[in-house]
């Protein structure tokens, strides 16, 4: 079920879809840009890595699941949490370490979770959540709900060996788990091609006999295609898969990251022919769906969201003092 370059044209979309997908996908990226310019201000502290660039992974992903599917990724995690359908304003609040915020203000950037939305976080050691993400899927199994979990994780992390185990019991017992590779060509400051000796990252499950699949991670509906194939594999019981998604974070590794190990003309030819946002703007428009005019009132609605949440976010308090012991531990 390898694919070769993950160049797959977009499947059909309606109108609706393809304005929604638009919608979210705007939504990251402006969130990602304000919370880029509130770490500037010394209002977002330890970490913040953005995911600007990969949005239309997460939409197109979230497009193929039903309502109880879980999801669980790594540190670059911002976007997953808004496609989820966590709110601007508690996602901006826990970044700003407000108790406002899904984690009430203690998880910061890497550490929030919402049960609601059946997200699970945000880890911050690279690989753990591929673990975390199968252990889950062996509770969907154990209690037959029929619900599939998504696992996130990144290039780099695909060189762990605790993801090597994690795919042997999944494909052991048939877990309802579903891999997705963020390859957005850097670990870090490390390129794939110096880090990794099989830099197609889908075939990495071959010998546990997961199949595998590239997927152009910069068209959110061949994302969404991809998924539903996939997705649909897990919740029959046939078992993991392994996807994929080749796309590109503009942004360095993190803000404190000037990305010096890449050319500024390399990103700015990313920006300029695979953008996933202008691709679906291309699609909407070429359909007749929205003028341009019409997209841009989209975008001010989107803006005046995340200036809300910003908003909200400072005017949030600090926790309390008295929160420092709480959260730690839960009574089975």
């Amino acid at each position: 079920m390898a694919k070769g370059n993950g160049k797959q044209a977009s499947a059909e979309a309606s109108k609706d879809e393809l304005l929604q997908y638009y919608r979210d996908m705007l939504l990251i990226r402006r969130f990602e840009e304000r919370a880029g310019q509130l770490y500037g201000m010394g209002l977002i502290g330890g970490f913040c890595h953005l995911y600007i660039g990969q949005e239309a992974v997460v939409v197109g992903m979230q497009a193929a699941l039903r309502e109880g599917d879980q999801v669980i990724t790594a540190y670059r995690d911002h976007g997953h949490m808004l496609a989820a359908g966590m709110t601007a304003n508690g996602v901006m609040a826990e970044l700003t370490g407000r108790s406002g915020g899904y984690s009430r203000g203690k998880g910061g950037s890497m550490h929030m979770f919402s049960i609601e939305k059946a997200f699970y976080g945000g880890h911050g050691i690279v690989g753990a959540q591929v673990s975390l993400g199968t252990g889950l899927a062996f509770a969907n199994k154990y209690r037959k709900d029929g619900k599939v979990c998504l696992t996130y994780f990144g290039d780099g992390a695909a060189n762990q060996g605790q993801v090597y185990e994690s795919f042997n019991l999944a494909a052991l017992w048939k877990l309802p788990v579903l891999y997705i590779v963020e390859n957005n060509q850097y670990a870090m400051g490390t390129s794939i091609q110096r880090s990794s000796s099989e830099t197609h990252l889908h075939k990495r499950g071959v010998s546990f006999n997961i199949p595998g699949e590239e997927v152009d991670g910069m068209d959110v509906v061949a994302v969404r295609e991809a998924g539903k194939r996939a997705v649909e594999r897990a919740r029959s019981g046939e078992g993991p898969m392994l996807l994929e998604m080749k796309t590109y974070r503009y942004r360095g590794h993190s803000m404190s990251d000037p990305a010096k190990y890449r050319t500024k003309e390399e990103v700015e030819e990313q920006k300029a022919k695979r953008d996933p946002i202008d691709h679906v703007k291309k699609l909407i428009i070429d359909a007749g769906y929205a003028s341009e005019d019409e997209l841009k009132n989209i975008d001010r609605e989107i803006r005046s969201i995340v200036t809300d949440s910003a908003t909200f976010a400072q005017k949030s308090p600090e926790p309390d003092p008295s929160e420092l012991m709480t959260d730690i531990y839960i009574e089975a």
